[in-house]
Protein backbone atom coordinates (compact mmCIF):
# COMPACT_ATOMS: atom_id res chain seq x y z
CA UNK A 1 0.00 0.00 0.00
CA UNK A 2 1.36 3.08 -0.77
CA UNK A 3 1.73 5.84 1.87
CA UNK A 4 1.74 9.33 2.49
CA UNK A 5 5.80 8.79 3.53
CA UNK A 6 6.37 7.54 0.28
CA UNK A 7 5.75 10.69 -1.34
CA UNK A 8 7.12 13.36 0.71
CA UNK A 9 10.39 12.63 2.31
CA UNK A 10 10.39 13.19 6.38
CA UNK A 11 12.64 16.76 6.28
CA UNK A 12 10.12 18.18 3.51
CA UNK A 13 7.33 16.92 6.19
CA UNK A 14 8.56 18.85 8.74
CA UNK A 15 9.37 21.55 6.92
CA UNK A 16 5.52 21.59 5.68
CA UNK A 17 4.43 21.48 9.15
CA UNK A 18 6.37 24.19 10.30
CA UNK A 19 5.71 26.52 7.79
CA UNK A 20 1.82 25.88 8.78
CA UNK A 21 2.21 26.49 11.84
CA UNK A 22 4.35 29.44 11.85
CA UNK A 23 1.39 31.68 11.42
CA UNK A 24 -0.03 30.28 14.68
CA UNK A 25 3.38 30.89 16.50
CA UNK A 26 3.56 34.36 15.20
CA UNK A 27 0.32 35.15 16.74
CA UNK A 28 0.80 33.47 19.65
CA UNK A 29 2.97 36.29 21.25
CA UNK A 30 2.19 40.23 20.62
CA UNK A 31 3.72 42.84 18.76
CA UNK A 32 5.38 45.14 20.62
CA UNK A 33 5.55 48.89 20.25
CA UNK A 34 8.05 50.84 21.17
CA UNK A 35 7.53 54.72 21.57
CA UNK A 36 10.55 56.40 21.93
CA UNK A 37 10.40 60.25 22.55
CA UNK A 38 10.55 62.74 25.16
CA UNK A 39 8.25 64.56 27.59
CA UNK A 40 5.22 64.85 25.25
CA UNK A 41 4.73 60.89 25.36
CA UNK A 42 6.10 59.79 28.54
CA UNK A 43 4.78 57.94 31.14
CA UNK A 44 4.76 60.84 34.20
CA UNK A 45 5.64 60.53 37.81
CA UNK A 46 2.73 61.14 40.38
CA UNK A 47 4.87 63.96 41.58
CA UNK A 48 4.01 65.69 37.96
CA UNK A 49 0.64 65.34 37.91
CA UNK A 50 -1.93 65.48 35.77
CA UNK A 51 0.56 66.38 33.26
CA UNK A 52 0.18 62.91 31.41
CA UNK A 53 1.84 62.27 27.78
CA UNK A 54 -0.29 60.94 24.76
CA UNK A 55 2.11 57.44 25.38
CA UNK A 56 0.36 57.15 28.01
CA UNK A 57 -2.96 56.75 26.15
CA UNK A 58 -1.94 54.81 23.40
CA UNK A 59 -2.64 51.36 24.66
CA UNK A 60 -6.29 51.92 25.35
CA UNK A 61 -6.47 51.56 21.25
CA UNK A 62 -4.89 48.03 21.07
CA UNK A 63 -5.91 44.83 22.27
CA UNK A 64 -2.72 44.07 24.10
CA UNK A 65 -3.09 40.16 23.74
CA UNK A 66 -2.32 41.41 19.88
CA UNK A 67 -0.22 44.90 20.59
CA UNK A 68 1.78 46.11 23.62
CA UNK A 69 3.44 49.35 24.29
CA UNK A 70 6.38 50.24 25.36
CA UNK A 71 6.92 53.08 26.67
CA UNK A 72 10.72 54.29 26.58
CA UNK A 73 10.54 58.20 26.28
CA UNK A 74 11.56 60.33 29.16
CA UNK A 75 11.15 63.89 29.79
CA UNK A 76 13.37 66.00 28.37
CA UNK A 77 15.31 63.60 26.38
CA UNK A 78 16.99 64.79 22.66
CA UNK A 79 18.02 62.08 19.95
CA UNK A 80 21.28 62.73 21.08
CA UNK A 81 20.73 62.40 25.15
CA UNK A 82 18.54 59.37 24.16
CA UNK A 83 21.37 57.95 23.16
CA UNK A 84 24.02 58.48 25.29
CA UNK A 85 22.14 57.78 28.20
CA UNK A 86 21.52 54.15 26.36
CA UNK A 87 17.95 54.18 26.05
CA UNK A 88 17.83 54.10 22.51
CA UNK A 89 20.40 50.82 22.93
CA UNK A 90 17.82 49.27 25.54
CA UNK A 91 15.24 49.15 22.28
CA UNK A 92 17.49 47.22 19.86
CA UNK A 93 18.49 44.97 21.87
CA UNK A 94 14.75 44.02 22.85
CA UNK A 95 13.47 44.03 19.32
CA UNK A 96 12.13 41.40 17.72
CA UNK A 97 11.02 40.91 13.68
CA UNK A 98 7.73 42.69 12.97
CA UNK A 99 7.77 45.46 16.26
CA UNK A 100 7.27 48.77 15.75
CA UNK A 101 9.07 51.86 16.67
CA UNK A 102 7.84 54.86 16.74
CA UNK A 103 10.27 57.38 16.96
CA UNK A 104 9.14 61.10 17.93
CA UNK A 105 12.15 63.89 19.18
CA UNK A 106 12.82 67.70 18.49
CA UNK A 107 11.15 69.92 21.03
CA UNK A 108 14.59 69.36 22.90
CA UNK A 109 16.95 68.93 20.41
CA UNK A 110 16.11 72.33 19.39
CA UNK A 111 16.70 74.22 22.53
CA UNK A 112 19.40 76.23 21.95
CA UNK A 113 19.36 77.95 25.28
CA UNK A 114 19.68 73.74 26.98
CA UNK A 115 23.06 72.80 26.40
CA UNK A 116 22.26 69.62 27.88
CA UNK A 117 20.42 68.28 25.30
CA UNK A 118 20.56 70.59 22.24
CA UNK A 119 21.13 69.26 18.97
CA UNK A 120 22.48 70.87 15.97
CA UNK A 121 19.89 70.12 13.11
CA UNK A 122 22.49 68.09 11.33
CA UNK A 123 22.86 65.97 13.89
CA UNK A 124 19.47 65.35 14.84
CA UNK A 125 18.97 63.96 11.21
CA UNK A 126 22.40 61.67 11.79
CA UNK A 127 20.65 60.35 15.00
CA UNK A 128 17.34 59.60 13.50
CA UNK A 129 18.63 58.27 10.48
CA UNK A 130 20.67 56.16 12.29
CA UNK A 131 17.42 55.03 14.51
CA UNK A 132 16.00 53.76 11.26
CA UNK A 133 19.31 51.64 9.99
CA UNK A 134 19.12 50.51 13.78
CA UNK A 135 15.41 49.10 13.65
CA UNK A 136 16.09 47.55 10.36
CA UNK A 137 18.54 45.76 11.00
CA UNK A 138 16.61 43.72 13.35
CA UNK A 139 13.66 43.03 10.50
CA UNK A 140 11.67 45.40 12.73
CA UNK A 141 9.69 48.59 11.33
CA UNK A 142 10.54 52.15 12.36
CA UNK A 143 8.26 55.00 12.00
CA UNK A 144 8.83 58.52 12.00
CA UNK A 145 7.10 61.03 13.80
CA UNK A 146 7.24 64.93 13.43
CA UNK A 147 7.56 66.72 17.05
CA UNK A 148 3.69 67.48 18.26
CA UNK A 149 2.78 71.28 18.66
CA UNK A 150 3.33 73.38 21.35
CA UNK A 151 0.68 76.06 21.95
CA UNK A 152 1.46 79.38 20.61
CA UNK A 153 -0.87 82.05 20.24
CA UNK A 154 0.51 85.70 20.29
CA UNK A 155 -1.30 88.98 21.68
CA UNK A 156 -3.39 88.98 18.39
CA UNK A 157 -4.47 85.60 18.71
CA UNK A 158 -2.62 84.71 15.89
CA UNK A 159 -0.82 80.73 15.66
CA UNK A 160 2.89 80.50 15.73
CA UNK A 161 5.22 77.47 15.19
CA UNK A 162 8.27 77.42 17.34
CA UNK A 163 10.47 73.96 16.14
CA UNK A 164 11.78 75.94 13.43
CA UNK A 165 13.70 73.05 11.15
CA UNK A 166 13.21 69.93 12.88
CA UNK A 167 10.18 69.33 11.64
CA UNK A 168 10.91 69.30 8.16
CA UNK A 169 13.80 67.58 8.26
CA UNK A 170 12.19 64.51 9.73
CA UNK A 171 9.80 64.82 6.27
CA UNK A 172 12.63 64.83 4.44
CA UNK A 173 14.37 61.71 6.13
CA UNK A 174 10.84 59.74 5.60
CA UNK A 175 11.11 60.56 2.17
CA UNK A 176 14.29 59.72 1.28
CA UNK A 177 14.61 56.69 3.04
CA UNK A 178 10.47 55.42 2.33
CA UNK A 179 10.32 55.38 6.18
CA UNK A 180 6.55 55.59 7.40
CA UNK A 181 5.85 59.17 8.60
CA UNK A 182 3.36 59.99 11.26
CA UNK A 183 3.20 63.80 10.78
CA UNK A 184 1.77 64.81 14.41
CA UNK A 185 3.39 68.43 13.62
CA UNK A 186 1.28 69.01 10.95
CA UNK A 187 -2.44 67.59 12.06
CA UNK A 188 -1.57 68.69 16.38
CA UNK A 189 -0.73 71.84 14.59
CA UNK A 190 -4.37 72.33 12.48
CA UNK A 191 -6.21 71.22 15.81
CA UNK A 192 -4.76 74.37 17.93
CA UNK A 193 -5.52 76.38 14.89
CA UNK A 194 -9.16 75.30 14.57
CA UNK A 195 -9.87 75.46 18.49
CA UNK A 196 -8.11 79.03 18.74
CA UNK A 197 -6.16 80.34 21.75
CA UNK A 198 -8.99 79.51 23.92
CA UNK A 199 -10.55 76.49 22.89
CA UNK A 200 -6.90 74.97 22.98
CA UNK A 201 -6.59 75.37 26.51
CA UNK A 202 -7.83 72.14 28.37
CA UNK A 203 -5.58 70.06 25.94
CA UNK A 204 -2.33 71.58 28.31
CA UNK A 205 -1.03 71.75 31.70
CA UNK A 206 -2.63 75.17 32.42
CA UNK A 207 -3.92 75.06 36.17
CA UNK A 208 -5.49 77.68 38.26
CA UNK A 209 -3.90 78.23 41.31
CA UNK A 210 -5.23 75.80 44.23
CA UNK A 211 -6.74 73.21 42.52
CA UNK A 212 -3.67 70.51 42.36
CA UNK A 213 -1.32 69.84 44.92
CA UNK A 214 1.84 69.78 42.99
CA UNK A 215 0.98 72.80 41.68
CA UNK A 216 -0.12 75.40 44.34
CA UNK A 217 0.51 78.06 42.34
CA UNK A 218 -1.47 76.74 39.43
CA UNK A 219 0.94 76.52 36.02
CA UNK A 220 1.04 77.80 32.45
CA UNK A 221 2.82 74.83 30.58
CA UNK A 222 2.01 75.08 26.91
CA UNK A 223 4.11 72.44 25.78
CA UNK A 224 3.03 69.84 28.15
CA UNK A 225 -0.40 67.52 28.00
CA UNK A 226 -3.34 67.77 30.53
CA UNK A 227 -5.24 64.13 30.12
CA UNK A 228 -7.79 64.83 28.01
CA UNK A 229 -4.75 66.38 25.86
CA UNK A 230 -2.76 63.42 26.06
CA UNK A 231 -6.18 61.27 24.75
CA UNK A 232 -6.67 63.84 22.24
CA UNK A 233 -3.04 63.59 20.80
CA UNK A 234 -3.22 59.32 20.98
CA UNK A 235 -6.48 59.68 19.08
CA UNK A 236 -4.30 62.08 16.17
CA UNK A 237 -1.77 59.07 16.37
CA UNK A 238 -4.25 56.46 15.90
CA UNK A 239 -6.01 58.20 12.85
CA UNK A 240 -2.53 58.18 11.24
CA UNK A 241 -1.91 55.06 11.80
CA UNK A 242 -4.83 54.39 9.94
CA UNK A 243 -3.59 56.28 7.22
CA UNK A 244 0.03 55.28 7.23
CA UNK A 245 0.74 51.68 8.52
CA UNK A 246 -2.55 48.95 6.98
CA UNK A 247 -0.65 46.35 8.96
CA UNK A 248 -0.94 47.96 12.58
CA UNK A 249 -4.22 49.69 11.59
CA UNK A 250 -5.64 46.46 11.37
CA UNK A 251 -4.88 46.10 14.96
CA UNK A 252 -6.78 49.12 16.37
CA UNK A 253 -9.97 49.31 18.43
CA UNK A 254 -12.59 51.29 16.72
CA UNK A 255 -12.47 53.25 19.73
CA UNK A 256 -9.99 53.14 22.78
CA UNK A 257 -10.62 50.78 25.90
CA UNK A 258 -11.79 52.90 29.29
CA UNK A 259 -9.68 53.60 31.71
Amino acid sequence: MTTFKQYIPFGALACAILLLLAPLAARAEPITLFLAGDSTIAAKRPSTRPETGWGEALQGWFDPSAVTVDNHARNGRSTRTFIEEGRWQAIVDALSPGDYVFIQFGHNDGSEEKLDRYTPPADYRSNLARFVADVRQHQAHPVLMTPVMRRRFDERGSFFDTHGPYPGLVRELAREQAVPLLDMHRDSGALLLELGAQGSKPLFLILPAGEWPNYPEGLDDNTHFSPQGAKVMAAIVTREIREALPALAHQLRDTPAAD
